[in-house]
């Protein structure tokens, strides 16, 4: 199916969804708070309460309380010369629960004045695809720890004072680990959603989020957030509203497919509304770019769990002329085993590829499948007819960082308080040597050396780069593979850690500034195996050598110059004729003269 041309300028589609219209434009009463004039309008959908109860509050003192009335299965009720500013409930039987499409909050739903923010000219970096470079990162865990030195630290403010870090380290994306409303003392991480239309208050107001959207923009940089619509968290409302709606659900019991329980309904037509009209918020009102659907195939199952082979919710998003020309990507399993990397059913995702990650460390650590490797780094042709579908990784926020990768041969989770039974128990890695830490000279060059591999690996390869936040500079969770509770430095990005490993940071941002340079990368034509080494565009040859032992390559006709080898991590440029020596572990990246 050909993808439509969306020509819509950047931010004009706003204009097309205006959330100030008691209906919306698929002729709906717009769930949630409506103001028109002197009128305001609340409106809840519930196929399941026989009884909704609207509270407002000023200053914290109940001032009104008033039953809804119940048109087909959506509770509404209007009223007229409210206060500028006040919070509101709804009250079930004897619960008290937020409005799921609050706009603001505190303990409850927060109604004031639009808050003034100038976003200039701000538009989105359209970032083709072959250029993205992307940073997965925890917005809290950035500058939280004392070292960062920000003026706000673990917040929107305080991310900005460092986006100079980004700019020099070269990415052009950031993929910003969950900041929809969460309980950050029940999942650090922040994938157990209560709200989907507010942004952390702990990170900050809207209007920091907006301004470190705007900032990021200015600087080149796109912004894309990971988003749960997967399941929810405890707190979020949907139990007390109509959970037979809301959850995939059978005889009165939750099904589970997302290992959290809470599981959304996501493709029934009320749970639909409520995903794309998150989106579109997001987009609308914060300028966001894109959104990574964290365990995405649950959004293709229908209200039994079985998977869908059109699923309605993919097919509006598709069509959706606001989110038409929006960045999505797909992690492409779920925790029920519903497994779709090279599948997804929507042409306008792209996937995250674990099959990169797994064949990659292999490789690296030396017992890989060749033929599967050339597969990888090519764009994986087998999985993908457009190399930039494939969204490539070594590491992500769940699993091993890149130093641990290279200093374990096990998970070591003893802090999370399950006995080292949660996370997984093969991480394709290698310690080198030694488990943990170690002052042998020769295991800490060979892991700085996998380090570079790696990171050459990811960062010559077709399709999207992914990064993690602190493997620029090598930063270990200590053999933790599942820090999804760890409020600390095992998930803080340690800045003082940085400046004593620049010269990784360097060689990383190196690598970014090389494959910007010589972009689009298309045509390999495979030299060999030992070493294994491709000629490139004729321009370039990239050369990887896994085993422990010698390899030489022999080099095309002409005369070559190294940019790269991971054996010399701060070699010069220096002339290669006729062949190359590859050291143990190591791996090269030349240039025509």
């Amino acid at each position: 199916m050909q993808k439509p041309n969306y020509s819509l300028p950047a931010y004009t589609i706003q204009h097309i969804f205006n959330f100030n219209r008691v209906q919306n434009i698929r002729g709906n009463m717009v769930l949630g708070v409506t103001q028109v004039g002197n009128k305001t309008t609340f409106a809840l959908y519930s196929s399941h309460i026989t009884a909704l109860t609207l509270c407002l509050f000023k200053e914290g003192a109940l001032f009104l309380e008033t039953p809804l009335e119940k048109q087909g299965n959506i509770w509404s009720i209007t009223l007229e010369d409210l206060p500028e500013t006040y919070e509101y409930t709804y009250r079930i039987g004897n619960v008290e629960v937020i409005d799921p499409y609050a706009k603001r909050l505190t303990t409850r739903g927060v109604v004031t004045p639009p808050l003034p923010f100038d976003w200039e000219n701000d538009a989105r970096p359209l970032i083709p695809d072959e250029e993205l470079v992307v940073y997965e990162m925890h917005v809290g865990g950035l500058t939280k720890d004392p070292s960062s030195r920000v003026e706000k630290p673990g917040t929107f403010l305080g991310m900005i004072e460092k986006i100079p870090h980004l700019k020099e380290l070269g990415i052009n994306g950031v993929e910003l680990l969950p900041i929809h409303t969460f309980d950050p003392q029940k999942n650090y991480w922040g994938y157990a959603t209560e709200n989907f239309f507010t942004p952390l208050s702990q990170y900050g107001t809207p209007e920091d989020f907006k301004a470190l959207v705007k900032t990021l923009h200015a600087a080149g940089i796109e912004v894309i957030l990971d988003v749960v619509y997967n399941h929810t968290g405890t707190g979020a409302p949907f139990e007390e509203i109509d959970p037979a709606t809301y959850y995939l659900m059978r005889d009165g019991e939750h099904l589970n497919y997302s290992g959290c329980g809470n599981t959304l309904n996501c493709n029934h037509p009320v749970v639909q509304d409520l995903i794309v009209d998150s989106l579109r918020h997001f987009v609308t009102e914060y300028h966001v770019d894109g959104f990574r659907f964290d365990l995405a195939p649950i959004l293709t199952r229908g209200n039994d769990g079985e998977p869908l082979e059109n699923p309605p919710l993919l097919k509006r998003l598709e069509r959706d002329p606001i989110l038409g020309p929006t960045r999505l990507i797909a992690e492409t399993w779920d925790a029920a085993g519903l497994y779709q990397v090279g599948c997804f059913p929507s042409y306008h995702f792209g996937e995250w590829n674990d099959q990169f990650r797994n064949t990659l460390r292999h490789f690296i650590r030396g017992d890989g499948d060749y033929e599967a490797v050339k597969k990888r780094l090519e764009g994986s042709p087998d999985f993908y007819d457009n190399p930039d579908k494939s969204y490539n990784f070594i590491t992500i926020h769940d699993g091993f960082t890149l130093r641990d990768l290279v200093s374990y041969d096990h998970k070591h989770n003893e802090a999370n308080g399950e006995d080292n039974r949660d996370g997984i128990d093969d991480n394709i890695s290698w310690s080198c040597g030694a488990e943990g830490p170690t002052d042998d000279s020769q295991i800490l060059a060979l892991r700085e050396k996998q380090m570079r591999n790696f990171f050459l690996a990811l960062l010559i390869a077709k399709g999207v780069p992914i990064l993690l936040m602190g493997d620029e500079y090598g930063h270990t969770k200590e053999g933790n593979n599942n820090t999804w509770a760890q409020d600390s430095q095992l998930n803080y990005f340690l800045w003082d850690a940085l400046e004593k490993n620049r010269p990784l940071f360097q060689f990383a941002s190196k690598l970014i500034a090389l494959r910007k340079k010589f972009l689009p990368l298309k045509d390999w034509i495979w030299l060999g195996d030992t070493p294994l080494a491709a000629l490139i565009d004729n321009k370039v040859i990239v050369a990887f050598n896994p085993l422990p032992s010698d390899a030489t390559l022999p080099l095309p006709e002409g005369s070559w110059t190294r940019l790269i080898d991971t054996h010399l991590p701060h070699e010069k440029e220096e002339e290669a004729i006729g062949s190359y020596a590859l050291h143990p572990f190591s791996a090269i990246l030349l240039v025509a003269t």
